[in-house]
């Protein structure tokens, strides 16, 4: 069963709309998306627009034995990974969001890893992390801090609009976590 693309009205109606986390006790990695974007919000998926490459590079790296479809996000359980966001509501582009949100948004997160104390905890987006976490200089790559016992690692924003990273380099950048969270 594949997505059904979404009306231009449905789009714009997603404002807001929040996604539900794809979370179980004790995974090797939550990956932690800044916040769902419209399109994504108005199918019900995580990373479902055309042209992101999050669900390329988790199979690319290792992480999936195939190349999984937003409409499939439930699977990245039995890989020991899960999804969820930094600032839960959707909005058309991720700079419409506050530091203070993202912010709090840390500290809802900091509780779902309480909660489920997952391994690692993968942030996409550099500047989100960056605010949300009042580390204005961190790279990519695992950081020094942890979060409520995970350890934290930072990963490029993998929307189609991060022109910055291709898709060859952003899997070898997941691919690094994946090794890591594996061993």
């Amino acid at each position: 069963m594949r997505q059904k693309k979404p009306t231009v009205e449905e789009v714009r109606a997603a404002h807001g709309k929040r996604l539900p986390d794809i979370l179980a006790p004790g995974l090797k990695v939550l990956f932690c998306g800044i916040n769902p974007g419209l399109y994504s919000a108005a199918v019900g998926y995580h990373f479902a627009r055309p042209g992101n490459r999050f669900w390329a590079a988790l199979h690319a790296s290792g992480f999936t034995e195939s190349l999984l479809e937003p409409h499939e996000q439930n699977e990245m359980l039995r890989y020991g990974c899960g999804l969820t966001n930094l600032v839960a509501r959707a909005t058309s582009v991720a700079a419409a969001l506050s530091t203070e949100e993202l912010r709090h948004g840390r500290g809802l997160l900091q509780r779902k890893v309480r909660r489920y104390g997952p391994a690692w905890v993968a942030v996409l987006g550099k500047g989100a992390y960056r605010k949300a976490f009042r580390r204005p200089n961190a790279e990519f790559g695992p950081q020094e801090e942890e979060l409520a016992g995970a350890r934290l690692w930072l990963l490029p924003n993998p929307s189609g609009l991060n022109a910055h990273y291709q898709p060859p380099s952003l899997a070898e950048l997941f691919r690094e976590l994946c090794e890591v969270a594996r061993s």
